[in-house]
């Protein structure tokens, strides 16, 4: 991991690390602040150069602050440091009104002397797209979640019209690109600190010491212990109720639980869910669902020569048991997935003829492919626990005796967590147990960074699947406007993963978060963490 051992050194370097490992003073933390568990840790600080885990998810809303928010009820983008905005005629034109005295934070690596303007809206969008930024290729040059929505193709230019307005072009009609600037992943750094970097022949710096708006700034990292965030004391939505937050990353899983009930930590995150009785069971924790917007799926190498074939693919689908994963998993919480998008979402079809438990028609397609008793099949197993699956260890197993079932011997390869950019190095893997927590209510989100060819080409389509039918039905449904258009254009979209099952959907899981009685004020969402400026600690 060359990110991560770049990050750690560099923080060490400037003492950062102020005793790498020591013992956390959790009583001291709780005077004025709270301990957060539940998630690994970060191997940047900057959301643009990742696609899940807990810098896009957690961290980013502490930091740094995005254009719009996304309403949590509604799913539509709303104002944030941008006050208004407007559209053009064409719907490719769209020119932003930046919030006036929106202050930077202060940190031990830069302090800023001017407020936030549309240079610095310039300078972190054409990071991303323009090859020849000074900047775009530091960290690597990838930018996963935005190249899985072919971000770089879409956006012609971003142009500065004056020091508060901000107009964006694009190649052609989105209806996705104002949920798409409302994601933890669109946020807006400085620029003034970029090119401070930049002159001292710094600029990795930028994404692991990072300067943002957001309520909270990065004070200390102990990697592998804790993520520690302070106040930021000119935020300008309104006065921060904490002086602290610290991040929790020692240790998963059960681990965590235990860490909650010695009163290790304040809040836990992702609980799996049979440890949801022992924590009803505690009077001093509240645990609140949230109907996430995500699923679990297996997606499939579609390159190996057995699963080439969609009847090979469809007997898999077929042979799999939801309900006992249900069951087994969830605990209940969970709803089975009859294809990747939430049943919240606008275009959700079940189709149940297709995504079905079938032991017996399983077994008559690989009869009628050709495929006889003895295949074998290997499978990635992620097991760090996510919303949308409480438990993968035990999710594969379950799946590898229904496989088992129907003659089919599949392998599992654990690993702690998976990154989309580390595909390359697990190309000979047969399957990949895996999932997708949406970022906007947009049904594109979920379709086009998990199976599009331009995430194909980009190396983050999990089951290296292209089909250009696919691709036109959702370049199509982001130009048209009408509704009922849109929906039609997307069941067909889904109705060709259920003939091709490039992936097999499984189950959408539920946001579940524990905290203790005495804290307050989180804001609720169906996407990620949100800021925590109004969380405070009332006395027992």
């Amino acid at each position: 991991m060359k990110v991560l051992s770049r990050l750690v050194f560099g923080l060490c370097t400037v003492g950062l690390l102020a005793g790498c490992g020591k013992e956390v003073d959790h009583e001291k933390i709780r005077e004025k602040g709270f301990v957060y568990c539940g998630q690994g840790n970060p191997n940047t600080f900057n959301p643009q150069l990742v696609d899940s885990g807990i810098t896009s998810e957690s961290l980013s809303p502490q930091i740094f602050d995005t254009l719009l928010q996304l309403d949590s009820g509604t799913y539509r983008p709303t104002a944030n440091l941008a006050t208004h905005w407007k559209v053009d005629k064409s719907g490719t034109e769209y020119t932003f009104h930046l919030r006036p005295n929106v202050e930077f934070q202060t940190t031990e690596w830069f302090t800023p002397t001017r407020s936030l303007n549309a240079q610095d809206v310039v300078f972190s969008f054409q990071r991303i797209f323009d090859t020849s930024h000074p900047y775009h290729y530091v960290g690597g040059g990838l930018y996963p979640w935005f190249a899985g929505i072919d971000f770089q193709n879409s956006l012609v230019d971003v142009v500065a019209l004056d020091d508060l307005t901000v107009k964006f072009t694009l190649s052609h009609p989105n209806n996705s690109f104002l949920n798409n600037i409302a994601t933890s992943y669109a946020v807006i750094h400085s620029k003034e600190y970029a090119n401070q970097l930049e002159l001292e022949d710094e600029k990795g710096q930028l994404d692991a010491f990072p300067v943002g708006t957001g309520p909270f700034y990065l004070s200390e990292y102990q990697i592998n212990d804790l993520v520690r965030l302070k106040k930021h004391d000119k935020y300008w939505k309104n006065e921060v109720k904490m002086d602290q937050v610290v991040f929790d990353t020692s240790q998963r899983g059960t681990g965590t639980l235990a860490k909650l009930l010695r009163n290790e930590c304040d809040v836990l995150n992702s609980p799996i869910s049979s440890q949801i009785p022992i924590i009803q069971a505690r009077e001093e924790l509240k645990i609140s669902a949230t109907p996430a917007v995500n699923v679990s799926f297996i997606a499939l190498n579609t390159v190996h020569p057995a699963l080439n074939d969609s009847r090979v693919r469809k007997a898999l689908n077929l042979a799999i048991n939801r309900q006992n994963i249900l069951d087994s998993v969830y605990y209940g919480t969970g709803t089975k997935a009859y294809t990747l998008l939430p049943p919240t979402s606008w275009a959700y079809p079940k189709d149940s003829v297709h995504v079905r438990y079938d032991r017996n028609y399983a077994i008559a397609l690989l009869k009628e492919a050709g495929v006889e008793q003895g295949l074998k099949l290997t499978m990635w197993v992620p097991l760090e626990p996510r919303a949308y699956n409480p438990s993968p260890r035990k999710t594969a197993e379950l799946i590898q005796a229904n496989l088992a079932d129907i003659g089919v011997e599949l392998k599992l390869f654990t690993d702690d967590r998976f990154d989309r950019t580390q595909l390359s190095s697990i190309s000979s893997t047969d399957l990949l147990l895996t999932g997708w927590i949406g970022n906007t209510g947009d049904p594109d989100n979920f379709l086009r960074p998990l199976l599009s060819c331009s995430s194909d080409r980009a190396g983050l389509n999990v089951a290296m699947w292209c089909n250009s039918d696919f691709d036109f039905l959702l370049d199509l449904a982001l130009e048209i406007n009408q509704q009922r258009h849109r929906v039609n254009l997307y069941h067909q979209a889904q109705n060709i993963l259920n003939e091709e099952f490039p992936v097999i959907p499984l189950a959408h899981g539920v946001q579940f978060r524990v905290h203790d009685t005495s804290l307050s004020g989180f804001k609720q969402s169906p996407f990620n963490s949100q800021p925590f400026d109004q969380v405070v600690r009332e006395p027992k």
